[in-house]
């Protein structure tokens, strides 16, 4: 097995859920470079596992872990591959369109949950996909290639929501910096921030509940494209509230959040998952310092100013200070 960078990866404040298991996280990475066969060649490699279903568009990989899934992120091509998928010798065109389209959209690689204890295992996978030739973010102007993180909510409860939605706002702007994300990925339409008008809905509420928390989201936020998507999370608590909204066939109803903004530099021998994990842990960490919480949120309301609103440079000074101190 292909041997693992030196990384070193935070456990989140709190690592088990409600029920006292350990809690999981899911992994998306996207990147363009290698076919489908060559990256399903990769996992099926670095974590020992074996083709269980395959089109010429998605292919699942059994694993210790669990199913992961690698497809060619392009709807039509995936659609045409599963309808074709009952032939006895699938059309070459298919084939030949699939590996094609490895040059010019994202391959995705989606790993099922696994418990946060055991994450440092899948660096075996991008050291694998790094030495096929996978390359990331930035070797497109286009695709905005990122790395989804998908970790389990500790409990569904409106407290604990309330708290994680509310560290997230606060560190937003800090996050974009200290992720260095792209150009290409924050001019794309797909990861962005929340309003500072839902920040201040958010921030002057006392004590929401799940029913509160969730139509103030909706009203500002009716998409999918946040670089810290709730939809997923809120359609597993009431996905009839969410759907009347945003009826969304993408929204997949789980209790995790959707972590939207690391960029996948998967080609630089450098780069590793901890890197974009142990930032999410930055959320983590506020989202349970009530303390924090509460200096920092009124803090952000302070600073508000009229019409021009406030001033980001000088709040990414204030949570890279908060950051010193709490290291």
């Amino acid at each position: 097995m292909t041997s693992v960078p030196d990384s070193v990866f935070t456990m989140p404040s709190i690592t088990r859920n409600s029920d006292g298991q350990i809690r999981t996280v899911g992994f998306e990475l996207e990147f363009s470079g290698i076919t489908l066969a060559d990256t399903v060649a990769a996992v099926v490699s670095s974590l020992e596992g074996a083709v269980v279903n395959e089109t010429a568009a998605e292919v699942s990989v059994e694993t210790v872990f669990g199913k992961f899934n690698v497809e060619v992120d392009w709807e039509f091509l995936k659609s045409t591959a599963a309808g074709d998928q009952q032939a006895d010798d699938p059309d070459l065109w298919l084939q030949k369109l699939s590996e094609a389209a490895a040059l010019l959209v994202p391959i995705e690689v989606v790993c099922p949950p696994i418990p946060v204890t055991e994450i440092s295992r899948l660096e075996n996978l991008v050291v694998a996909l790094r030495n096929a030739g996978a390359v990331g973010t930035e070797e497109s102007l286009i695709a905005a290639y990122g790395v989804h993180i998908n970790p389990e909510i500790p409990a569904l409860d409106a407290g604990t929501i309330y708290r994680y939605l509310r560290a997230f706002v606060l560190l937003q702007w800090w996050l974009v910096d200290a992720h260095k994300v792209d150009l290409a990925r924050r001019v794309s339409p797909y990861i962005d921030l929340f309003s500072e008008s839902y920040i201040k809905c958010l921030l002057s509420c006392k004590k929401p509940t799940l029913e509160t928390l969730i139509d103030d989201y909706l009203q500002f936020n009716a998409s999918r494209n946040r670089a810290l998507d709730m939809l997923p999370l809120f359609a597993e608590i009431d996905s009839e509230r969410v759907r009347s909204v945003i009826d969304d066939p993408k929204i997949k109803a789980r209790p995790t959040f959707h972590y939207r903004l690391p960029n996948c530099l998967i080609d630089k021998p450098e780069w590793n998952l901890s890197l974009s994990w142990n930032l999410w842990c930055v959320v983590e960490q506020l989202a349970n310092d009530e303390a924090a919480l509460e200096s920092l949120g009124d803090a952000f309301l302070a600073a508000d100013r009229p019409v021009i609103g406030v001033d980001r440079s000088a709040w990414v000074e204030r949570i890279t200070q908060w950051r010193n101190d709490h290291a």
